[in-house]
């Protein structure tokens, strides 16, 4: 360990100490910080829209009930309440030291909020439904996106909630970086197999679905993406070694596999397969899905459920490579040009050099 040392992020995800020469306490205007100097968190799977569901729907029963449970509980609240949660999410977000976000957006309901915050969003204008046919019903968000300047594109939400035409539809949209939520559950894969939760509950919907012959989620992936699209592949839970050998191949550097594993546990007290992920070599983002399905959009409670992965690596996730899958510039680190905040990393166990439960992440002024 270095001695009056100022301990820093660097963009290509490594540790940086530099000693400090003499007596720093005589040095006028220092200010001690005992932690980890981190550019900006970047949350890359959120939905700020949802911040007023919070504790709407119970712990632990599993997906197909959450899914059920959404379709309840989404009339709640007046648009005030709506508006004014997803404020105070947004808020709680800049000060925890998160500076972008890949927000999932199912209306213009957060969109004011978006444009004005001092959190960079990148939202995922998101197709949703086995009843829709063709992206062309978000054209009026697309258009509201665009009139308040924010960042975006189209993507199609699961491999399970949009028939051929409509999720090929999604992909077409304008071209731009996909967010895709991915074999989260079992019941995604038995779905194209004729078996499981979800194939009972549309049965019992009498919802046919046209795409199982792809024969898997993956499949369908790599028959409906072109390989030259940039994709998030968002919760993964799922996900076998074949489906990111598969998946690797087609699309090579450009797919990002997000991580949100507090929400997984809520939801059905699942966790993706860190360690066969990182086994893969692939490129890990992190995100905290939405306070629907989490207690709380705190980044450090995540990377702490990520287990035992080595500090430098969970603080790049949440940080540098967040950045690479967002295609956000400028905001990997303190080198001149960046345009990343400064965050305080605390509360870390020093001698193993590991998040604890008194870890938590702040902005500081410069």
């Amino acid at each position: 360990m270095l001695r009056n040392a100022i301990v820093s992020w660097t963009s290509d995800g490594t540790v940086a100490g530099v000693e400090v020469p003499g007596n720093v306490d005589a040095c006028a205007g220092v200010e001690f910080l005992n932690g980890i100097l981190l550019p900006d968190l970047v949350d890359a799977h959120c939905h700020l829209e949802l911040s007023y569901l919070k504790d709407a729907i119970p712990q632990g029963g599993g997906f197909t009930a959450f899914a059920r449970g959404m379709g309840e509980v989404r009339g709640l609240k007046s648009m005030e309440e709506r508006i004014a949660a997803a404020a105070d999410a947004d808020a709680a977000l800049w000060r925890q030291g998160v500076g972008a976000v890949g927000d999932v957006c199912n209306g213009a309901s957060v969109f004011g909020i978006e444009a004005e915050s001092c959190v960079a969003y990148r939202c995922f204008l998101e197709l949703f439904g086995l009843g829709v046919s063709s992206a062309a019903v978000l054209a009026p968000l697309a258009r509201e996106a665009a009139r308040r300047e924010l960042s975006f594109s189209v993507t199609p939400h699961s491999t399970y909630s949009l028939q051929d035409a409509a999720f090929r539809s999604a992909v077409s949209a304008g071209g731009g970086l996909l967010s895709v939520h991915f074999m989260e559950s079992p019941a995604e894969r038995e779905l194209f197999e004729g078996r499981g939760e979800l194939y009972e509950w549309y049965a019992q919907r009498g919802t046919p679905i046209d795409f199982a012959g792809y024969g898997s989620p993956a499949a369908r992936i790599v028959a409906s993406v072109p390989a030259g699209r940039d994709i998030l592949l968002v919760h993964n839970c799922c996900v076998t070694e074949e489906d990111v050998e598969r998946i690797t191949a087609h699309f090579g550097g450009r797919v990002t596999w997000v991580l949100c594993p507090c929400s997984n546990r809520y939801i059905s007290r699942l966790a993706p397969p860190v360690a066969m992920l990182r086994r893969k070599g692939v490129r890990i983002a992190v995100g905290t899905d939405s306070l629907a399905s989490n207690t709380a959009l705190d980044m450090v409670a995540e990377l702490r459920a990520l287990g035992d992965v080595p500090l430098e690596e969970l603080l790049a996730w949440a940080t540098v490579d967040g950045a690479r899958a967002l295609g956000i510039d400028g905001m990997n680190g303190f080198e001149e040009g960046s345009r990343s905040g400064a965050v305080l990393l605390s509360g870390v166990d020093w001698n193993r050099m590991r998040l604890t439960e008194d870890s938590r992440t702040e902005r500081i002024a410069l």
